[in-house]
Protein backbone atom coordinates (compact mmCIF):
# COMPACT_ATOMS: atom_id res chain seq x y z
CA UNK A 1 0.00 0.00 0.00
CA UNK A 2 1.34 3.46 -1.30
CA UNK A 3 0.44 6.93 -0.20
CA UNK A 4 2.11 9.18 -2.82
CA UNK A 5 5.76 7.82 -2.33
CA UNK A 6 5.83 6.14 0.97
CA UNK A 7 5.46 2.23 1.07
CA UNK A 8 4.11 1.04 4.07
CA UNK A 9 4.17 -3.10 2.70
CA UNK A 10 0.56 -5.27 3.18
CA UNK A 11 -1.79 -4.45 5.68
CA UNK A 12 -0.59 -1.59 7.15
CA UNK A 13 -1.84 -0.46 10.69
CA UNK A 14 -2.13 3.12 11.79
CA UNK A 15 -2.46 5.52 14.80
CA UNK A 16 -5.74 7.44 14.50
CA UNK A 17 -5.55 11.47 15.51
CA UNK A 18 -6.91 12.06 19.01
CA UNK A 19 -7.37 15.06 20.82
CA UNK A 20 -5.15 15.42 23.67
CA UNK A 21 -3.95 11.98 23.00
CA UNK A 22 -1.36 11.34 19.86
CA UNK A 23 0.70 14.09 21.21
CA UNK A 24 4.71 13.28 20.09
CA UNK A 25 5.61 11.07 23.34
CA UNK A 26 2.50 9.14 22.84
CA UNK A 27 3.61 8.77 19.03
CA UNK A 28 6.69 7.46 19.67
CA UNK A 29 6.01 4.66 21.81
CA UNK A 30 3.24 3.91 19.16
CA UNK A 31 5.90 3.90 16.84
CA UNK A 32 8.18 1.69 18.90
CA UNK A 33 5.43 -0.65 19.31
CA UNK A 34 4.70 -1.00 15.34
CA UNK A 35 2.82 1.90 14.00
CA UNK A 36 3.02 1.74 10.28
CA UNK A 37 2.02 5.44 11.04
CA UNK A 38 1.38 7.82 13.46
CA UNK A 39 -0.71 11.14 13.02
CA UNK A 40 -0.51 14.56 15.46
CA UNK A 41 -3.61 15.41 17.36
CA UNK A 42 -6.01 17.28 15.07
CA UNK A 43 -4.57 21.23 14.61
CA UNK A 44 -7.65 24.39 14.22
CA UNK A 45 -6.66 25.74 10.89
CA UNK A 46 -7.53 29.45 12.07
CA UNK A 47 -5.58 28.66 15.17
CA UNK A 48 -2.43 27.97 13.12
CA UNK A 49 -2.71 30.71 11.00
CA UNK A 50 -2.83 33.45 14.23
CA UNK A 51 -0.12 32.06 14.99
CA UNK A 52 -1.03 30.46 18.67
CA UNK A 53 1.25 28.82 20.44
CA UNK A 54 -0.52 25.74 20.92
CA UNK A 55 -1.35 25.28 17.41
CA UNK A 56 1.96 25.52 16.09
CA UNK A 57 3.79 23.06 18.71
CA UNK A 58 1.19 20.41 17.60
CA UNK A 59 3.20 20.43 14.47
CA UNK A 60 6.40 19.73 16.01
CA UNK A 61 7.42 16.22 15.15
CA UNK A 62 10.34 14.36 14.88
CA UNK A 63 12.49 11.69 12.49
CA UNK A 64 11.84 8.61 14.85
CA UNK A 65 8.48 8.84 14.83
CA UNK A 66 8.03 8.82 10.42
CA UNK A 67 6.34 8.60 8.45
CA UNK A 68 4.03 11.29 10.09
CA UNK A 69 0.88 13.11 9.20
CA UNK A 70 -0.40 16.35 10.40
CA UNK A 71 -3.68 16.26 10.38
CA UNK A 72 -5.70 20.25 10.06
CA UNK A 73 -9.65 20.97 10.44
CA UNK A 74 -11.52 24.09 9.66
CA UNK A 75 -14.44 25.21 7.97
CA UNK A 76 -13.28 28.63 6.10
CA UNK A 77 -11.66 27.55 2.67
CA UNK A 78 -9.15 30.73 3.13
CA UNK A 79 -8.32 29.83 6.24
CA UNK A 80 -7.53 25.78 5.21
CA UNK A 81 -5.56 26.44 2.66
CA UNK A 82 -3.48 28.76 4.36
CA UNK A 83 -2.85 26.19 7.65
CA UNK A 84 -2.04 23.84 4.54
CA UNK A 85 0.73 25.45 3.75
CA UNK A 86 1.92 26.19 6.85
CA UNK A 87 1.69 22.19 7.67
CA UNK A 88 3.77 21.61 4.23
CA UNK A 89 6.30 24.08 5.66
CA UNK A 90 6.04 22.22 9.37
CA UNK A 91 9.90 21.66 9.95
CA UNK A 92 10.47 25.36 8.80
CA UNK A 93 8.20 26.63 10.57
CA UNK A 94 7.79 23.82 13.92
CA UNK A 95 11.13 22.87 13.74
CA UNK A 96 11.77 18.58 13.73
CA UNK A 97 10.88 16.20 10.87
CA UNK A 98 8.31 17.97 9.37
CA UNK A 99 4.36 16.12 7.59
CA UNK A 100 4.95 13.23 5.44
CA UNK A 101 1.02 13.98 4.95
CA UNK A 102 -1.36 16.59 5.51
CA UNK A 103 -4.38 14.97 6.47
CA UNK A 104 -7.72 16.69 6.53
CA UNK A 105 -10.20 16.19 9.61
CA UNK A 106 -13.92 15.81 8.16
CA UNK A 107 -14.56 13.14 10.63
CA UNK A 108 -14.49 14.65 14.43
CA UNK A 109 -17.96 14.38 15.95
CA UNK A 110 -17.67 16.31 18.96
CA UNK A 111 -20.16 19.59 18.91
CA UNK A 112 -17.63 22.14 19.66
CA UNK A 113 -16.33 21.31 16.33
CA UNK A 114 -18.90 19.52 13.92
CA UNK A 115 -21.30 22.15 15.46
CA UNK A 116 -19.80 24.81 13.98
CA UNK A 117 -19.21 23.17 9.94
CA UNK A 118 -16.12 22.10 10.69
CA UNK A 119 -15.36 17.87 11.12
CA UNK A 120 -17.74 15.58 10.54
CA UNK A 121 -20.13 18.78 10.40
CA UNK A 122 -18.58 19.06 6.90
CA UNK A 123 -20.98 16.17 5.84
CA UNK A 124 -23.93 18.41 5.84
CA UNK A 125 -21.97 20.45 2.66
CA UNK A 126 -20.84 18.04 0.91
CA UNK A 127 -20.18 20.28 -1.73
CA UNK A 128 -18.00 22.63 0.15
CA UNK A 129 -16.19 19.90 1.57
CA UNK A 130 -14.86 18.40 -1.72
CA UNK A 131 -14.04 22.67 -2.83
CA UNK A 132 -11.78 22.74 0.13
CA UNK A 133 -10.30 19.67 -0.60
CA UNK A 134 -9.24 20.40 -4.06
CA UNK A 135 -7.88 24.16 -3.03
CA UNK A 136 -5.61 22.63 -0.14
CA UNK A 137 -4.37 19.48 -2.76
CA UNK A 138 -3.65 22.34 -4.93
CA UNK A 139 -1.75 24.57 -2.70
CA UNK A 140 0.74 21.95 -1.24
CA UNK A 141 3.57 19.50 -2.32
CA UNK A 142 2.43 17.18 0.34
CA UNK A 143 -0.25 14.12 -0.52
CA UNK A 144 -3.19 15.24 0.74
CA UNK A 145 -5.43 12.60 2.24
CA UNK A 146 -8.98 12.78 4.25
CA UNK A 147 -10.52 11.17 7.15
CA UNK A 148 -14.58 11.52 7.33
CA UNK A 149 -17.36 9.39 8.65
CA UNK A 150 -20.44 7.61 6.22
CA UNK A 151 -22.02 10.75 6.82
CA UNK A 152 -24.13 12.93 8.92
CA UNK A 153 -26.70 10.17 10.00
CA UNK A 154 -28.22 7.41 9.15
CA UNK A 155 -30.68 8.98 6.39
CA UNK A 156 -27.27 10.66 5.09
CA UNK A 157 -24.63 7.81 4.06
CA UNK A 158 -23.09 9.65 1.54
CA UNK A 159 -19.68 8.07 1.41
CA UNK A 160 -20.33 5.73 -1.70
CA UNK A 161 -20.67 9.00 -3.62
CA UNK A 162 -18.27 11.43 -1.91
CA UNK A 163 -15.49 8.88 -1.88
CA UNK A 164 -15.45 9.44 -5.43
CA UNK A 165 -15.67 13.08 -5.33
CA UNK A 166 -12.74 13.06 -2.77
CA UNK A 167 -10.79 11.43 -5.07
CA UNK A 168 -11.04 13.36 -7.54
CA UNK A 169 -10.66 16.38 -5.90
CA UNK A 170 -6.98 15.17 -5.86
CA UNK A 171 -5.96 13.07 -2.47
CA UNK A 172 -4.19 10.35 -2.28
CA UNK A 173 -6.39 7.73 0.31
CA UNK A 174 -9.09 8.22 2.41
CA UNK A 175 -9.72 7.27 5.45
CA UNK A 176 -13.72 6.02 6.63
CA UNK A 177 -14.90 5.79 9.96
CA UNK A 178 -17.87 3.13 10.05
CA UNK A 179 -20.14 5.64 11.97
CA UNK A 180 -22.24 8.71 11.49
CA UNK A 181 -21.59 11.99 12.96
CA UNK A 182 -24.78 11.58 14.97
CA UNK A 183 -23.96 8.41 16.06
CA UNK A 184 -21.00 9.83 18.19
CA UNK A 185 -18.83 6.57 18.94
CA UNK A 186 -22.31 4.87 20.39
CA UNK A 187 -23.25 1.77 18.23
CA UNK A 188 -21.17 -0.77 16.29
CA UNK A 189 -19.29 0.79 13.16
CA UNK A 190 -20.84 -0.55 10.12
CA UNK A 191 -18.08 -1.95 7.60
CA UNK A 192 -20.18 -2.89 4.87
CA UNK A 193 -19.82 0.99 3.37
CA UNK A 194 -16.45 0.85 3.84
CA UNK A 195 -15.96 -2.23 1.88
CA UNK A 196 -18.65 -0.68 -0.74
CA UNK A 197 -16.22 1.93 -1.30
CA UNK A 198 -13.12 -0.05 -1.43
CA UNK A 199 -14.86 -2.88 -4.24
CA UNK A 200 -15.87 0.36 -6.19
CA UNK A 201 -14.07 -0.12 -9.70
CA UNK A 202 -13.45 3.52 -10.07
CA UNK A 203 -11.92 3.95 -6.51
CA UNK A 204 -8.44 4.24 -7.34
CA UNK A 205 -6.68 5.69 -4.24
CA UNK A 206 -6.13 3.53 -0.91
CA UNK A 207 -9.13 2.75 1.76
CA UNK A 208 -8.13 3.25 5.43
CA UNK A 209 -10.86 1.08 7.26
CA UNK A 210 -11.47 2.39 11.41
CA UNK A 211 -13.91 1.87 13.96
CA UNK A 212 -14.15 -1.17 16.30
CA UNK A 213 -11.02 -2.66 15.22
CA UNK A 214 -9.30 -4.02 19.04
CA UNK A 215 -7.73 -6.97 18.48
CA UNK A 216 -5.77 -9.05 15.73
CA UNK A 217 -9.16 -11.12 14.58
CA UNK A 218 -10.65 -8.02 14.24
CA UNK A 219 -7.93 -6.34 11.81
CA UNK A 220 -7.61 -9.81 10.31
CA UNK A 221 -11.76 -9.71 9.34
CA UNK A 222 -11.25 -5.82 8.08
CA UNK A 223 -8.83 -6.61 5.44
CA UNK A 224 -10.09 -10.22 4.51
CA UNK A 225 -13.73 -9.56 4.21
CA UNK A 226 -13.50 -5.94 3.27
CA UNK A 227 -10.56 -5.74 1.49
CA UNK A 228 -8.86 -2.19 2.59
CA UNK A 229 -5.66 -1.42 2.25
CA UNK A 230 -5.13 -0.16 5.84
CA UNK A 231 -6.50 0.10 9.13
CA UNK A 232 -6.92 2.62 11.67
CA UNK A 233 -6.59 2.38 15.41
CA UNK A 234 -8.23 4.81 17.92
CA UNK A 235 -9.75 4.43 21.02
CA UNK A 236 -8.35 0.86 21.18
CA UNK A 237 -4.69 2.18 21.48
CA UNK A 238 -5.34 4.29 24.41
CA UNK A 239 -3.61 3.15 27.07
CA UNK A 240 -2.73 -0.17 25.21
CA UNK A 241 0.08 0.94 23.04
CA UNK A 242 1.24 -2.78 22.40
CA UNK A 243 -2.00 -3.27 20.41
CA UNK A 244 0.04 -2.49 17.57
CA UNK A 245 2.37 -5.28 18.13
CA UNK A 246 -0.46 -7.69 18.79
CA UNK A 247 -2.30 -7.03 15.65
CA UNK A 248 0.97 -7.17 13.45
CA UNK A 249 1.95 -10.10 15.21
CA UNK A 250 -1.76 -11.70 14.18
CA UNK A 251 -1.59 -10.87 10.96
CA UNK A 252 1.64 -12.16 10.00
CA UNK A 253 1.39 -15.60 12.09
CA UNK A 254 -2.63 -15.96 12.87
CA UNK A 255 -1.69 -16.86 16.84
CA UNK A 256 -2.38 -14.23 19.55
CA UNK A 257 0.28 -12.83 21.76
CA UNK A 258 -0.22 -13.73 25.39
CA UNK A 259 -1.89 -10.39 27.21
CA UNK A 260 1.32 -8.28 27.91
CA UNK A 261 2.24 -8.89 31.99
CA UNK A 262 2.46 -5.98 33.96
CA UNK A 263 5.84 -5.90 34.34
CA UNK A 264 6.26 -5.06 30.84
CA UNK A 265 3.09 -2.28 30.85
CA UNK A 266 5.42 -0.78 33.57
CA UNK A 267 8.70 -0.41 31.63
CA UNK A 268 6.36 1.15 28.42
CA UNK A 269 4.37 3.41 31.16
CA UNK A 270 7.93 4.39 32.22
CA UNK A 271 8.76 4.71 28.55
CA UNK A 272 5.84 6.78 28.25
CA UNK A 273 6.63 8.94 31.56
CA UNK A 274 10.16 9.51 30.47
CA UNK A 275 9.22 10.61 26.73
CA UNK A 276 6.51 12.95 27.99
CA UNK A 277 8.91 14.79 30.94
CA UNK A 278 11.67 14.97 28.11
CA UNK A 279 9.49 17.12 25.38
CA UNK A 280 7.21 19.16 27.61
CA UNK A 281 8.85 19.48 30.69
CA UNK A 282 8.45 18.69 34.47
CA UNK A 283 4.84 19.81 35.39
CA UNK A 284 3.61 19.63 31.72
CA UNK A 285 4.63 16.24 31.43
CA UNK A 286 3.35 14.45 34.72
CA UNK A 287 -0.16 16.39 34.31
CA UNK A 288 -0.47 15.31 30.75
CA UNK A 289 0.46 11.52 31.61
CA UNK A 290 -1.75 11.32 34.38
CA UNK A 291 -4.76 10.59 31.90
CA UNK A 292 -2.69 7.84 30.51
CA UNK A 293 -0.83 6.11 33.57
CA UNK A 294 -4.06 4.37 35.09
CA UNK A 295 -4.98 2.70 31.63
CA UNK A 296 -2.10 0.80 31.46
CA UNK A 297 -3.20 -1.56 34.18
CA UNK A 298 -7.08 -1.67 33.49
CA UNK A 299 -8.21 -4.19 35.29
CA UNK A 300 -5.78 -5.16 38.02
CA UNK A 301 -7.70 -6.03 41.70
CA UNK A 302 -7.66 -3.94 44.51
CA UNK A 303 -5.92 -1.08 42.52
CA UNK A 304 -8.24 2.24 43.38
CA UNK A 305 -5.52 3.98 46.07
CA UNK A 306 -2.39 2.96 43.80
CA UNK A 307 -4.45 4.46 40.63
CA UNK A 308 -4.80 7.60 42.68
CA UNK A 309 -1.49 7.99 43.90
CA UNK A 310 -0.65 7.76 39.75
CA UNK A 311 -3.13 10.72 38.64
CA UNK A 312 -2.43 12.89 41.97
CA UNK A 313 1.07 12.92 41.94
CA UNK A 314 3.50 15.57 40.62
CA UNK A 315 6.87 14.07 41.40
CA UNK A 316 8.21 12.07 38.81
CA UNK A 317 10.51 10.26 41.34
CA UNK A 318 7.01 9.45 43.47
CA UNK A 319 4.96 8.36 40.31
CA UNK A 320 8.68 5.59 39.02
CA UNK A 321 8.53 4.66 42.35
CA UNK A 322 4.20 3.47 42.55
CA UNK A 323 5.11 1.84 39.02
CA UNK A 324 8.05 -0.29 40.70
CA UNK A 325 5.34 -0.44 43.48
CA UNK A 326 2.67 -2.36 40.98
CA UNK A 327 4.94 -4.18 39.31
CA UNK A 328 6.20 -6.31 42.71
CA UNK A 329 2.82 -6.08 43.97
CA UNK A 330 0.79 -7.28 41.17
CA UNK A 331 3.37 -9.66 39.02
CA UNK A 332 0.99 -12.46 38.58
CA UNK A 333 -2.06 -10.65 37.95
CA UNK A 334 -4.05 -11.18 34.41
CA UNK A 335 -4.76 -7.37 33.90
CA UNK A 336 -7.37 -6.28 31.22
CA UNK A 337 -6.31 -5.85 27.51
CA UNK A 338 -9.45 -4.52 26.15
CA UNK A 339 -9.07 -0.86 26.90
CA UNK A 340 -11.36 0.77 24.54
CA UNK A 341 -12.29 4.65 25.73
CA UNK A 342 -14.90 6.92 24.62
CA UNK A 343 -12.41 9.91 24.22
Amino acid sequence: MKIGDLNFGEKPVFLAPMEDVTDLSFRILCKEQGAAMVYTEFIPSDGLIRDAAKALAKMHTLEEEAPVGIQIYGHIPESMVEAARMADSAAEIAGGHGADVIDINFGCPVSKIAGRGAGSGMMREPDKMVAITKAVVEAVKKPVTVKTRLGWDENSKIIPELAERLQDAGIQALTIHGRTRCQMYRGKADWTLIGEVKNNPRIRIPIIGNGDIVDGPTAKEAFDRYGVDAIMLGRAAFGHPWIFREIRHYLDTGELLPPLDVASRVALAKRHLALSLQYKGEKRGVYEMRRHLSCYFKGLPDFKATRMKLVTSDDPAEINATLDYIASNWADARPDSSNVYDI
